[in-house]
């Protein structure tokens, strides 16, 4: 598991952003939050294919966990603050304690705890910076699927037909012919 953080983290830093988008999540002091989802999957994916191009992202996940504020205002707050600094990204930020309601599932008690229960278990990492402005890794599943350019639902998702509409929707399997589809 070390070998494929540290994997993961030369990969992220390749990225010529990372940690310009980073330090700018990092200044909203969210509490426990990462950059998550596409943002790292893709940057992976392209890195195992082999592409010079980054995959373009229909948004950048920034999950982030504070039972005391609830309200979707703030959200839309943040990201209007990133929105300022960074116009050419589709900034997209959700505080974890409340999207069990949109999911209608019981609550989630952090956000490990709402990312492995997303569809797939390679697109549920994220990172962050801590407080020594080191990058951190958030992985409820491992990394194992993600290097493995495996697509594999989670254990915790139970919707079979989303899982695979969402990944003919997204067109992984013509942008990354590598990729497995693993039931």
């Amino acid at each position: 598991m070390r070998l494929l953080q540290e994997q993961l983290i030369t990969i992220m830093r390749a990225n010529n952003h990372l940690l310009r988008d980073l330090a700018l999540v990092k200044q909203l002091n969210l509490p426990h939050w990462c950059i998550a989802a596409g943002y790292v999957r893709n940057a992976v994916w392209d890195y195992m294919h082999g592409y010079v191009a980054p995959t373009l992202l229909n948004d950048v996940d920034i999950l982030y966990y504070d039972p005391n504020h609830l309200c979707e205002d703030t959200e839309k707050q943040y990201e209007a603050v990133l929105r300022e600094q960074v116009g050419d990204y589709n900034w997209s930020i959700k505080n974890q304690a409340r999207m069990h309601l949109r999911n209608n599932a019981s609550p989630y008690a952090s956000v490990v705890d709402a990312m492995k229960r997303w569809p797939e278990t390679a697109t549920a990492t994220g990172i962050y910076l801590d407080d020594e402005n080191q990058i951190q890794i958030v992985a409820p599943h491992g990394l194992d699927d993600l290097f493995g350019l495996v697509i594999r639902r989670s254990p915790y998702f139970q919707d079979r037909d989303y899982f695979h509409a969402r990944i003919h929707q997204k067109k992984w399997l013509g942008t990354y012919p590598k990729l497995r589809v693993i039931e």
